[in-house]
């Protein structure tokens, strides 16, 4: 049965006029065609001094509508405080709204769409703290601009030694075995600084590289074979780079270090596509124009936890260290890749 549109002005008036012609509610609600119920609640609605008053019925009405309803976000002090959390930790609304129900799986009244939280915040947002969340919300993210043939050809310098993709194993193709890994530059103002990155292809996490100076293959080398050896010997099972010449010592850094390296066909950036996602999302901490080798290894490690920490759709919004501890708990994952 569909619902009847609210009384009108008219209905008031003609109310008010029952009424004071001695009808009972119950009499008044069957002449207006209206539930009892209904016309209880207006006339408690509408009464000054024991009276009832359409004019006062309909300004109350209307006071009603005009009110904007109280979203689950403004109710909720708790619920909004996560929100804004995982705002200030430059998540989106999808991981946080994910990673919500990841959290407080018993508590539905700590859920909330990713549209609720695009709407909550854009609509009620102004000023300096309107800035803070387009940031937040990741807004501004900025391309990675295509390199030409004749930059790419001047960055591949070496042919020594290389082992190409083709005979990278198996296993790594599918993502369903941890520990092959895609790296590369992000470049910083002039092609002059540089940060390495380091990310794992099936959980998606993250190591950064600080190139102090320059980015020869002198300090590359000697920046992995500093920082691989964090990586469990379990999850050193292959490492993918292009063909630029900071890895003209790939031979050293596998010898030092145990981790296999096997190069991308040229203008292929698809065969390293994790890592230039991931290069993406770097560009919110590392905007182009600025010079990368200012920032120490401690910072790095510092925004690589925090993109570590970020929740991902594609693992049931359990962050990449969730993740890795989930998949090194299964020891019949290891069982499949060794066999």
């Amino acid at each position: 049965m569909r619902d009847r549109p609210p009384l009108s002005f008219t209905e008031r008036c003609r109310l008010e006029s029952l009424l004071e012609n001695g009808y009972t509610p119950a009499r008044a609600a069957a002449v207006l065609g209206r539930h009892k119920d209904t016309i209880g609640r207006e006339i408690g609605r509408g009464q000054t001094q024991s009276v009832y008053r359409a004019r006062v019925g309909q300004d109350v009405a209307d006071a009603h509508r005009r009110r904007p309803k109280v979203g689950k976000l403004e109710r909720n002090p708790a619920l909004r405080a996560e929100v804004l959390q995982g705002l200030a930790q430059r998540l989106s609304p999808e991981q946080i709204s994910g990673r919500l129900r990841l959290d407080f799986p018993d508590d539905p009244e700590m859920w909330v769409s990713h549209e609720t939280i695009y709407q909550g915040f854009y609509v009620q947002a102004r000023g300096e703290l309107a800035k803070d969340l387009k940031a937040a919300l990741r807004t501004g993210r900025i391309k990675r601009k295509p390199q030409g043939r004749n930059e790419i050809a001047e960055r591949r310098r070496f042919k020594a030694g290389m082992v190409s993709i083709s005979e990278r194993p198996a296993e790594a193709d599918d993502r369903a075995i941890p520990g092959h890994w895609e790296g590369d530059l992000i470049m910083g103002a002039g092609n002059t600084s540089a940060i390495g990155t380091l990310v794992e292809r099936t959980t998606g996490f993250v190591m950064l590289l600080h190139l102090p100076g320059d980015h020869t293959a002198d300090t590359v080398a000697a920046a992995m074979t500093a920082k691989i050896p964090e990586i469990p010997d379990i999850l050193r099972r292959s490492l993918t780079w292009d063909q630029g010449s900071e890895m003209a010592h790939h031979t050293a850094i596998t010898e030092a270090t145990g981790l296999p390296i096997y190069f991308c066909d040229p203008h292929s950036p698809w065969q390293r596509a994790t890592n230039e996602n991931t290069n993406g999302l770097l560009r919110q901490y590392f905007p182009k124009g600025t010079d990368l080798s200012f920032w120490g290894q401690g910072f790095l490690d510092k925004v690589a936890t925090e993109l570590n920490a970020r929740p991902r759709k594609r693992h049931g919004f359990r962050t990449p260290p969730e993740e890795l501890n989930r998949l090194l708990s299964n020891p019949s994952a290891y069982a499949a890749a060794t066999a």
